[in-house]
């Protein structure tokens, strides 16, 4: 049996495992609970492994892959953000599970009202679908390299389409975390284990340095765009606000057991996000070095996959390619079913019809979920069909900002800023998501020229252009900022009720 045929065996057979998984835990979906809080029963390290596969996506193994590729050791600079941002979460862990509701526009609304929860649940639904979108890329470049090109990239997002539209729609949050649970054992796994065999097959520590240019080993890749500090830090402000608002986390933490067991999994949860993310940077680069002085023409997007493929003994390479795989289909659900439930809790239910029936509402959105992976895929499927460039790091920047900037400021300050009023959350949501949607797609399409990037620089299009050089994430977040604040101190305070869901009964 050659190489490519183990290979489809064995990732077939992983998820023939998960979809009998799956169809075996979507039969105790029953009501609204269970679809979009798995019954809020989640053990501890399910909560663990789950929150580890949210977060670990094909924004990790494909984006992080192509960012290390051209940028080196600086494209730590993306997941660096996210790893502070987990050190806030844990202080708020508790918090979130006590107030126990099913989205992140359940916070909005308490402290904001109606229409917060409304623009949160738009903006929620742009993000979560483009982040859905480039999933099903990532498993077109999967398929196409365990399949050593037989199946295309664009057939393979169709076949990787499909797979998590139906698992999502089969069995909601309960299926979920629970398929996240051998997911994220593997992915962890193969991981640690992949890196020597990658680092040894590459020529060892020194080789990378020997072959890569000088620019791979700065703190700031030339590469990054007209001002490389502020890119930089453009990229790890952008996975730091996502991080710290993230919906499809707070549902995790809604679906624990208790608040305590809630705060534990983020202390552990920390701790194999730095683990995975560090380990697949080293990986990309060790495997980009192989590429260069072999002359290889590997995709970039692809050096994890080709490292598994060609780098890694049998065994572990199998267990890397479904560990991809794993992230793709894991982070896939994930991210499908958190904008299906703002579509039902936060605009069927609170608007259209409050009184509805626990059972209706799951069934109804199973066909939430089949509609918006439509969407999601139509956002790839177009781009392929008019062979424009498609890279998932811009695809992943551009949702991560959206989401960071319209919904982080404003439920960060309903956990922890009394001051905060309904003027202040509405204009801060309502002007995070203009401005990223004026700066990301307005301007570069009607005002080209004054997008800039690096000068000269091969990359320049893997990083993109940036309104006059500037990451656009510095405008709308300050600009989201402003409106919070602004908005809160133009408004009268709060009343004691509306703070005390989140900060208890006022003494005295």
């Amino acid at each position: 049996m050659d190489k490519t045929t183990v290979f489809a065996v064995a990732i077939l057979a992983y998820l023939g495992v998960l979809t009998a998984l799956n169809v075996a835990r979507a039969r105790k979906v029953k009501t609204q609970d269970d679809m979009m809080v798995a019954g809020r029963t989640l053990s501890l390290w399910v909560i663990v492994f789950t929150l580890i596969c949210t977060w670990i996506g094909s924004g990790t193994f494909i984006a992080g892959a192509e960012y290390a590729y051209h940028a080196g050791w600086s494209s730590l600079w993306l997941p660096a953000g996210a790893w502070i941002g987990i050190l806030v979460i844990y202080f708020l862990a508790a918090k979130i599970r006590t107030f126990g509701q099913y989205t992140v526009g359940d916070i909005l609304e308490v402290r904001y009202g109606k229409f917060a929860r409304l623009f949160g649940a738009v903006a929620i639904v742009i993000s979560f679908t483009t982040i859905v979108a480039y999933q099903f890329r990532a498993g077109g470049y999967i398929l196409n390299v365990v399949s050593d090109g037989a199946i295309s990239v664009e057939t393979g997002q169709i076949a990787a389409a499909a797979f998590v539209i139906l698992f999502t729609a089969l069995g909601g949050m309960v299926a979920v975390a629970y398929t996240d649970l051998p997911n994220g054992i593997v992915i962890v796994l193969a991981c640690i284990v992949s890196v020597p065999f990658v680092v040894l097959f590459a020529g060892g520590f020194s080789h990378a340095a020997a072959v890569l240019p000088a620019s791979h080993f700065a703190a700031f890749s030339e590469d990054f765009g007209r001002f490389p500090a502020l890119k930089a830090i453009g990229y790890c402000l952008s996975t730091l606000l996502l991080l710290m608002g993230i919906q499809s986390m707070y549902q995790k933490f809604y679906a624990a057991r208790s608040a305590r067991e809630a705060r534990a999994a983020v202390g552990v949860w920390i701790l194999g996000t730095i683990v995975v993310e560090i380990v697949v940077v080293v990986i990309a680069i060790y495997a980009s070095s192989y590429d260069a002085e072999h002359a290889l023409g590997w995709d970039a997007r692809a050096m994890v996959l080709q490292a598994a493929r060609n780098m890694v003994p049998l065994p572990v390479g199998v267990l890397l390619l479904g560990a991809a795989c794993a992230v793709v289909i894991s982070t896939g659900m994930n991210y499908l079913l958190s904008p299906s439930t703002n579509v039902m809790r936060d605009i069927y239910q609170r608007f259209l019809n409050p009184g509805a029936d626990p059972r209706r509402m799951a069934a109804l959105q199973k066909i939430v979920v089949v509609a918006i992976g439509f969407l999601a895929f139509l956002m790839i499927f177009v781009p392929t069909v008019t062979k424009s460039n498609i890279s998932v790091l811009q695809y992943s920047y551009f949702a991560y900002t959206i989401y960071g900037v319209a919904i982080t400021p404003a439920v960060l300050a309903a956990l922890v800023w009394r001051r905060a009023t309904r003027l202040g959350g509405v204009l801060s949501i309502v002007l995070g998501t203009l401005a990223t949607l004026v700066l990301e797609v307005v301007v570069p399409w009607a005002w080209p020229d004054v997008m800039l990037g690096a000068p000269g620089a091969a990359a320049a299009g893997v990083f993109g252009k940036d309104p006059w050089g500037i990451p656009g994430i510095f405008f709308s977040f300050g600009l989201s900022v402003a409106g919070l604040v602004i908005g809160s101190y133009l408004s009268p305070p709060p009343k004691p009720e509306e703070l005390e869901p989140f900060f208890g009964r006022a003494r005295g």
